[in-house]
């Protein structure tokens, strides 16, 4: 299984790399270090930051970490130094069932520029178990009559290390009447107790014998089968099956208690030596056990258990059938069952990086998140399709390696038209009926100075009755500005200067803060019936953005002037009146 997927992931390779040219993006060297199991927390792996070219200075400030989707870290990067430690003890046959290779895939992320980096680091194996078999007792009933060149198979050790730690030979007290005979099947090593020499039961009736299963660690270790063999008179024909090797294929979706396959075995003796039971080999993996029954007098291999064609995609079955003879004599065959894939696994989504706040000044093709997705699923059932389904302005780009994307801006953005956005991303399976991953990111646009104070109305005009009270405000005014925070702090302030209304414009006073104008004198109609300024408007951002307004003041007129009577005046009235009119 774990040689298919190793030949599908070579396949890819190619297309992956087309991916990336296509899409214009960097390629980053996969890094690949080894370390033995069971090696101290600590241990020093590789300098990552020196392999992949990084300053040191500046992994602290860029983040420089490994992120990983899985819920065991055995991992960790050292920010001061680069390199890759490990941080927890490692127990390779526990993290990697099987003989191939134990690959751990880590990325390795830093920011400012943002980058991700992958790691593969294969964990070796040590020679840390002794072969074991599952019961330390084996006894045989021989009958005496057994014909020289008989075999029996013996319980199969088991040793979880690799390589050449796993079963190397196994070996077998010396004595006249057996030997040991060790035969390959699949990536099994069977062996079978051989008789080389008749059994005379009058002589002895009973032999104990030791097999021992040696690795090829170094220095190697062994385990024991204590075998005992009493010998009977027999019978002296054992059941034959129909098949050598019966074949069956069923999808992982199928019932419990369902019938997979029938086995069929025939004895040509008579009575109970022909009388046939059927039994699984006790030398199988305990899952099998849990997920497989055998009806011990039909001979109907039925399910047990729920199937998972991503926990095995087969499993193989060693089948008995023994008469009850006196001894006993079994025959055996081989069951083979294939688990065919449906997709019941929906995609998974995986957000390694994300920037949540994006300034409103982002260039088109800024990057906002790494997204990995991935499906248990084999085959189609695991090919994925992922876009976004909102209207938004941000895009996927699929990276050089599988299933790993980046989401980037694909315009500008202005953050007083939105200033938040829901990215809703949909991972799709290539499944029938295709299974679907939803996944929503909250963006929020931070703001940049790109909006300058306004002012409701330009000119602005004033009417202002005369003989104000010196001091206190006479009118304000106001300017708004679309941005946020300091950059939407607007200060007010009055434009001085080349005017021929400077002296009046001496007695006005500003609030910087909240646009109160105050006059320090008192006007007077009779003197200034209007005048007019400048006002200018300042946000607080870098850099600062303004605008102004013409100010229109009209002052208008009170009654604060008694009539004054001239009596030279008044005198040359009256003399002219006189002089008209001298008669009277």
């Amino acid at each position: 299984m774990e040689s298919k997927r190793r030949s599908r992931d070579y396949c890819w390779f190619a297309f992956h790399v087309c991916l990336l040219v296509f899409f214009g993006e960097q390629a980053v060297a996969e890094l690949r270090y080894s370390i033995p199991e069971e090696v101290k927390e600590g241990t020093v792996v590789g300098n990552v930051a020196k392999d992949l070219g990084l300053e040191k200075t500046s992994l602290a400030d860029r983040r420089f970490r490994v992120v990983s989707g899985s819920k065991d870290t055995f991992f960790e990067v050292n920010s001061d130094s680069g390199a890759l430690q490990v941080s927890k003890k490692i127990d390779r046959e526990d993290l990697c069932h099987g003989i191939g290779a134990c690959l751990i895939e880590l990325k390795i992320l830093v920011e400012n520029p943002l980058e991700m980096h992958h790691v593969v680091i294969e964990i070796t194996d040590v020679n840390d178990h002794s072969p074991s078999f599952p019961e330390k007792v084996q006894t045989f009933e021989i009958g005496e009559q057994s014909s020289p060149g008989t075999r029996y198979e013996l319980h199969a050790a088991r040793d979880p290390d690799a390589g050449m730690n796993s079963i190397r030979t196994y070996t077998l007290t010396s004595n006249d009447h057996f030997e040991i005979d060790i035969s390959q099947s699949d990536e099994d090593k069977i062996q079978f107790l051989v008789l080389k020499k008749s059994l005379d039961r009058e002589q002895k009736d009973k032999h104990v014998l030791f097999v021992t299963a040696v690795d090829g660690g170094k220095p190697p270790r062994s385990g024991t089968l204590n075998v005992s063999i009493i010998v009977l008179d027999s019978n002296d024909n054992r059941p034959i099956f129909s098949q050598d090797t019966y074949q069956t294929e069923i999808e992982e979706n199928m019932s419990v208690g369902i019938a997979v396959t029938k086995v069929n075995a025939t004895d040509p003796d008579e009575g109970s030596n022909g009388e046939i039971e059927y039994s699984l080999s006790k030398t199988l993996a305990r899952k099998v056990y849990e997920i497989f029954e055998l009806d011990r007098l039909s001979g109907q291999v039925k399910l047990k258990g729920a199937l998972d064609f991503e926990d095995s995609e087969i499993y193989k079955l060693e089948v008995q059938a023994s008469d009850k003879g006196q001894p006993p004599l079994t025959g055996r065959c081989r069951v083979i069952i294939k688990i065919k894939d449906i997709n019941d696994n929906p995609p998974e989504i995986e957000v390694t990086s994300l920037s949540n706040k994006v300034s409103e000044g982002s260039k088109p093709g800024t990057v906002i998140s790494l997204i990995s997705v991935k499906d248990k699923d084999s085959g189609v059932n695991g090919k994925v399709i992922l876009h976004i389904i909102d209207d938004v302005p941000f895009e996927l780009k699929p990276s050089y390696k599988e299933n790993i994307y980046s989401i980037v801006t694909k315009e500008f953005l202005d953050r007083e038209q939105v200033p938040q956005y829901e990215i809703t991303i949909k991972a799709t399976d290539c499944g029938d009926p295709p299974l679907s991953t939803f996944k929503t990111l909250n963006i929020q646009i931070s703001d940049v100075n790109d909006n300058s104070p306004q002012f409701d109305q330009s000119p602005i005009q004033f009417y202002l009755v005369e003989n104000n009270v010196a001091g206190k405000s006479i009118f304000s005014i106001s300017a708004t500005d679309n941005d946020i925070n300091e950059n939407a702090a607007v200060t007010y302030h009055i434009l001085r200067g080349g005017s021929e209304n400077d002296l009046t414009l001496s007695f006005l006073n500003i609030n910087s803060e909240n646009g109160q104008i105050s006059a320090l004198k008192s006007f007077d109609f009779e003197t200034l019936k209007t005048f007019q300024f400048r006002v200018v408007a300042s946000d607080s951002g870098t850099p600062s953005l303004s605008s102004n307004v013409t100010v229109n003041v009209f002052i208008l007129d009170q009654n604060d002037n008694t009539p004054v009577i001239c009596i030279h005046s008044a005198l040359t009235v009256l003399l002219k009146v006189w002089r008209r009119f001298p008669a009277m």
